[in-house]
């Protein structure tokens, strides 16, 4: 049977078994061993998954893993996550629009102090959303500033999506993060200007608060302002002597993590429930990361061993003459259209073992590409009609906002947000020089 054909019946299958709702890793891993044992029998198909196994335990940078999840789900749980949009309430509510400029801010920091884009999206639905709607923010803009920005979570560091990328793509995870800092940062600002617009040309969307719920004195706005910026200076302590080279990626997330539980222990939070909570859930979600991880570096090498990806490229660039720039747009059309049944992990593991290697082999730096990926992977959340963000947003709305405002609300972010993958796809500097810049000092 030519390999070509075996790879195709490899993908079709792991579709199958997704679409019967098996999980993710299961499917994966489950057709990687069946196809490892029919190709090289007992000895080289048992070989395939135990390497697989051993990699993924001596992968030190894994260990960041869970002290980023521990240190977003203590900052979390321990409330303090609340005080920065009491700051952004008071500091900004003077603005047209302040309130949703304000939220984008808070989904940064959140995703700075998460890596999830999960984590966002419940605070912002929980927390900004009533407080918008309730001052006559125009629901649709608000619905669509929530879900634009809790996307930041998989791009801005430390994103737990780029910790998949790096072991699948077998780049530094602290390239990765350098990378996608300042296109995340540069996202977080068009949204920022988008809305500045759209409330300028209609205050409506965006009234200014009443002096009353401003005015409430420089003692407090100082207090707030303290107690908002503790979230910066926890991410300060742990990326300052990472950036200057003081201290190793691992080192730096076990500082972040104690630097997030002496925080919360500091300002009387740290109860027996917050702490099992957050250590239940890393405990889950890095289980959960560890098996895909496992499940797609099997898969992976069995297309290595099969030469998939070899004759895949010929297909491409001799057979049907693709320009390089032609096959990476085409990769990035294929994100989008699986992100609207497929969440990032899941496209990632099941493209991956092709998409990386065709990468290098045309000559772009995987590096970059890390970021392209977890761009349109924040498209494809916000993409109708099964985007991921879109159902995360319908479960924590209010009953007034229907799917049909959800759905019209992302247009406009979706739209930024395509620009900003063009911008970053038109110019790799401006993901590659940070990384650059730290790593050739």
């Amino acid at each position: 049977m030519p390999y070509e054909l075996i790879a195709v019946l490899m993908f079709s299958t792991m579709m199958l078994m997704l679409l019967t709702g098996q999980r993710v890793f299961g499917a994966i891993g489950f057709v990687a061993v069946i196809a490892a044992l029919l190709l090289w029998g007992d000895r080289g198909g048992y070989d395939i998954g135990f390497s697989a196994a051993i990699k993924l335990m001596r992968w030190y940078p894994l260990l960041t893993l869970p002290m980023f999840i521990f240190m977003g789900y203590v900052l979390s749980e321990s409330k303090i996550a609340d005080d920065l949009y009491k700051m952004f309430h008071v500091w900004m509510g003077g603005l047209r629009g302040g309130l949703a400029i304000g939220t984008i801010g808070l989904m940064v920091l959140i995703s700075a102090m998460n890596g999830l884009s999960v984590a966002g999206m419940a605070i912002g639905a929980t927390i900004a959303l009533p407080e918008l709607l309730k001052r006559n923010y125009d629901k649709l803009m608000v619905t669509g500033v929530i879900q634009a920005g809790s996307s930041l979570g998989i791009l801005v560091p430390p994103s737990v999506v780029l910790v998949l990328y790096a072991m699948i793509a077998r780049q530094p995870v602290g390239q990765l993060w350098l990378a996608g800092a300042i296109p995340g940062l540069m996202m977080a600002a068009m949204f920022i200007i988008y809305i500045a617009i759209r409330c300028r040309i209609n205050p409506e969307l965006g009234p200014v608060l009443s002096p009353e719920e401003r005015d409430v004195g420089w003692p407090e706005k100082l207090r707030l302002l303290r107690a908002g910026l503790l979230p910066v200076v926890i991410f300060a302590v742990m990326m300052v002597p990472f950036v200057n080279g003081w201290t190793s990626l691992v080192e730096s997330s076990a500082i972040g993590a104690i630097a997030a539980f002496l925080a919360a222990v500091l300002k009387g939070r740290m109860t027996r429930a917050v702490f099992e909570t957050s250590v239940r859930q890393t405990l889950a979600i890095t289980c959960m990361f560890m098996w895909i991880i496992l499940a797609a570096l099997a898969f992976g090498a069995v297309f290595d061993g099969l030469g998939a990806v070899k004759a895949i490229e010929n297909l491409f660039t001799e057979k049907w003459g693709l320009n390089p720039w032609v096959i990476l747009i085409l990769m990035q059309l294929s994100f989008l259209v699986m992100g609207t049944f497929l969440d990032d992990t899941a496209m990632l593991v099941i493209v991956a073992p092709l998409y990386v290697p065709l990468v290098g082999a045309l000559g772009f730096d995987l590096v970059w590409y890390g970021v392209l990926y977890t761009i349109t992977c924040q498209i494809a959340y916000m993409t109708p009609p099964f985007g991921y963000n879109l159902f995360l947003m319908r479960a924590m709305a209010p009953p007034e906002i229907t799917i049909r405002d959800i759905y019209r609300s992302i247009v406009p972010f979706v739209g930024v947000m395509v620009l900003a993958l063009a911008v970053v796809m038109i110019f790799p500097q401006i993901a590659l020089w940070l990384p650059n810049y730290v790593y050739g000092k």
